[in-house]
């Protein structure tokens, strides 16, 4: 290997840079073209196919999540890079090595040889023993930032995130199209849920024990009630009128008026 050369590392980063963003866009562009196509197998009824057509592009925006965190490391190397030009140990300086260990760690999953070349170039920089230190392992090295680590672990997509996915592709497209309901064992287990109540009550219903006396008690207190409410309207009509204000006992002399006025009215 040849050593160091700055001025050949510059150009190297700056291209690396352009040659990320070139390989974004067409990702991008490639992306917008299988929605397009997933919206058609929505349309026809392929909702199978057309579910993994969608795992294929979660798949591709993480690759693209991916290539936007190494440009962004790799832009840092650029605006620092008399730092890395400056550094003579085997190890880089902190404020640079996490670009220099994500682009190394990552960039022989990419399609890049303009960022492979980077990478054999950092290597010679920092020696064997740093490469050696930076090679893909499980669990991987400390040193690689996580966020490195997440867009390059093996990663399948779930059904939420799918339907996600498939809804929003449809809803801008335009087609018409709903993720399935719940399966039936789920709604089976809700209505098992709403019914125990009512077999609670069909339990405290059951004779024998406390709940038997609790019954007997109750359709005794019932019977009561019920001969109170017959025995109610007797009473009623049995008590007493109030006496006449004319029935009070007469005196005498009264009696003997009242005699006169009835003799009065025999004439």
């Amino acid at each position: 290997m040849p050593p160091w050369n700055g001025p050949r590392a510059k150009v190297q980063i700056r291209l690396s840079i352009q040659r990320l963003r070139t390989l974004q866009e067409k990702k991008l562009a490639l992306a917008k073209a299988a929605r397009r196509d997933i919206a058609d197998l929505v349309t026809k009824g392929r909702v199978e196919t057309a579910r993994l057509r969608v795992e294929g592009l979660i798949q591709d925006d993480i690759y693209v999540e991916l290539l936007e965190l190494l440009e962004l490391y790799a832009e840092k190397l650029q605006a620092r890079f008399n730092l890395l030009d400056a550094s003579a140990g085997t190890e880089p300086e902190p404020s640079i090595s996490d670009a220099v260990c994500a682009i190394v760690y990552a960039a022989p999953r990419t399609e890049l040889k303009e960022l492979q070349q980077l990478r054999e170039i950092l290597m010679h920089k920092y020696g064997r023993n740093f490469s050696l230190a930076l090679l893909t392992t499980d669990p991987p090295p400390e040193s690689v930032p996580p966020r490195i680590v997440s867009k390059l672990s093996l990663y399948t997509p779930t059904k939420d995130l799918v339907d996600a996915y498939l809804g929003e592709i449809a809803r801008g497209y335009g087609v018409k199209w709903s993720p399935e309901p719940t399966t039936s064992a789920d709604e089976g287990k809700e209505d098992e849920g709403e019914l125990e109540p009512l077999k609670k009550d069909d339990d405290v219903d059951g004779s024998g024990g406390e709940d038997g006396g609790n019954k007997e008690a109750a359709g005794k207190k019932d019977a009561d009630e019920g001969k109170a409410k017959k025995e109610l309207p007797v009473k009623a009509a049995t008590a007493p009128a109030p006496p006449p204000a004319e029935e009070k006992k007469l005196t005498a002399e009264e009696e003997l008026a009242q005699r006169f006025e009835r003799l009065k009215n025999l004439r």
